[in-house]
């Protein structure tokens, strides 16, 4: 099934509620065609918001507009937009079969028997719904529901895809399963994606690109591992995985170093006075002088991995992610291994 991919621009667009709410502040994006590109932050952040400007659900303040290529599309109906939606429940019909909702708009689209016939048989064997297709909802998996949504979405060519929470009704083990297959899908379907979500896992294995919102604005978009190894904020680098938060005073400021537990490391100046670091990038060690050294607080193990907490003198708690063989129990001195390459800088928040 091809579809021509189109870019969207997002430019300026804000949207302030009847009540005064500021439901999105000033924000300007653009998804380059046939990109797949996460909506990525908390409840209240404005990713719905934007989702629905985008999909002209909700109008933008005076002086925002959408373009899908080169056309404006501000002002345009749902309908005259031509995009596909997949909503949190997928809402599809509980009366009809798999064939009947793939089908749907299509129908409604009057297109003849015959091209339904086709194109949902086409769909069929895109989404791997073969031998289901006289199936109910209620007969489904949720994995399979979420397929038929998408197929249904996608049924009538749109310009543009936009998924709100797709996984959100799924149990932990199947969203990790139903995920996998969506990120393989929308890339051998090449459609312009929106993904919102909250779940930064899913957008890490579904997305091209994040763009990572707080309090109506968007902080951050890039790549996930240019995000997650480069945070240009404290909140993208807390987002996006565990981090630990350091300080050190304004006189080891200005000596480029940083003192941990007995220890003293080289850390840029132009660092300041906070310096992020992920847990993953501590080794636990025997405790030793010409290291830092610290006290265990606690021990976790969750299969893959232990965490381990440790405390320094004048500094918070670290975790620490160790080997699932990590020996080390509570109350136990340890040193740790620390290269100064993995230290991030914490911009101030805004």
């Amino acid at each position: 099934m091809n579809i021509d991919p189109l870019a969207v621009q997002v430019e300026a667009c804000a949207k302030t509620y009847p009540d005064g709410t500021k439901g999105l502040l000033p924000t300007t994006l653009r998804v380059e065609a046939g990109e797949i590109m996460a909506l990525l932050g908390p409840s209240g952040c404005g990713k719905t918001s934007l989702l629905r400007i985008i999909a002209g659900l909700e109008t933008p303040d005076q002086g925002g507009r959408i373009l899908f290529g080169d056309q404006d599309v501000t002002l345009r109906s749902v309908q005259a937009r031509k995009i596909g939606m997949v909503f949190q429940h997928y809402a599809l019909f509980p009366q009809m079969t798999v064939v009947e909702n793939i089908g749907y708009g299509l129908k409604i689209n009057r297109c003849s028997e015959q091209e339904r016939r086709i194109r949902v048989g086409e769909l069929i064997d895109l989404v791997r719904l073969n031998g289901l297709e006289n199936k109910r909802p209620a007969e489904l998996s949720g994995g399979q529901r979420q397929r038929v949504a998408l197929a249904r979405a996608i049924a009538v060519s749109p310009r543009v895809l936009l998924l709100d929470e797709p996984l959100t009704a799924l149990d932990a083990k199947l969203k990790e399963s139903v995920r996998d297959e969506l990120a393989e899908l929308l890339r051998r379907l090449r459609i312009t994606t929106i993904h919102v979500t909250h779940d930064q896992h899913e957008a890490m294995a579904v997305a091209d690109r994040l763009a990572v919102m707080r309090a109506g604005e968007i902080v951050q978009v890039g790549a996930a591992e240019d995000l997650y190894r480069a945070p240009e904020h404290k909140f993208v680098a807390e987002f996006l995985g565990r981090i630990n938060a350091l300080t050190r005073p304004v006189d080891e400021v200005s000596r480029h170093v940083i003192q941990l537990g007995g220890a003293q490391l080289s850390c840029p100046g132009a660092y300041g006075t906070k310096i992020l670091l992920r847990p993953e990038d501590i080794r636990l060690t025997q405790a030793a002088q010409s290291i830092p050294c610290g006290l265990v607080l606690q021990r976790q193990f969750l299969g893959d991995r232990v965490h381990v907490r440790v405390q320094l003198e004048n500094q918070t708690p670290l975790l620490i992610d160790a080997p699932r063989d990590c020996k080390t129990v509570a109350g136990e001195q340890v040193g740790l291994l620390i290269d100064p390459l993995t230290f991030l800088p914490c911009k101030d928040e805004r």
